[in-house]
């Protein structure tokens, strides 16, 4: 079966905008995720970030410094690994995977202000059409939203 792989092209805001929303969304739909980035410096800015980027909002989520990743149903991570058993991946940071196959749903959040994460963007989309995987790219509208684009 293919992964459903979904672009996220950040034109507007940032990662820490942009991803509680869709997390969010994840939960509600009743799917774990792991959202996978760049650095372990990474994981711990937007582990402390989600506890406190909305005081009316609660986001479970855990790391590796919060141990029992099975019982997170965010896991975050700079590690190619899924210990919570998520169907929902997320890669941002020009974080990369070989592991998209075994997830559901794979969301690749990018910065459209990064040269170098478009070019990579491009490369990673070639690949998972040229894998089989279903691909489609979101541009974020001005006012935060998203518009499918492909």
């Amino acid at each position: 079966m293919a992964t459903e792989v979904n672009f996220y092209h950040l034109t507007v805001s940032n990662l820490e905008d942009a991803l509680p929303k869709l997390l969010a969304k994840t939960l509600q739909a009743g799917a774990r995720a792991v959202v996978m980035l760049g650095s372990p410096e990474r994981v711990d800015a937007l582990n402390t970030h989600l506890w406190t980027f909305d005081p009316g909002s609660f986001l479970p989520h855990g790391s590796e410094r919060d141990g029992d990743a099975a019982r997170q149903p965010i896991w975050l991570t700079h590690r190619d690994e899924n210990p919570n058993g998520a169907k929902f991946l997320f890669l941002a940071d020009r974080a990369s995977s070989g592991q998209v196959a075994a997830f559901d749903r794979c969301f690749e959040l990018f910065d459209g202000r990064d040269d170098a994460a478009v070019t990579e963007s491009r490369v990673r989309w070639k690949a998972y059409k040229e894998a089989g995987h279903a691909v489609s790219y979101y541009q974020q509208t001005p006012s935060g939203g998203w518009e499918k684009k492909a």
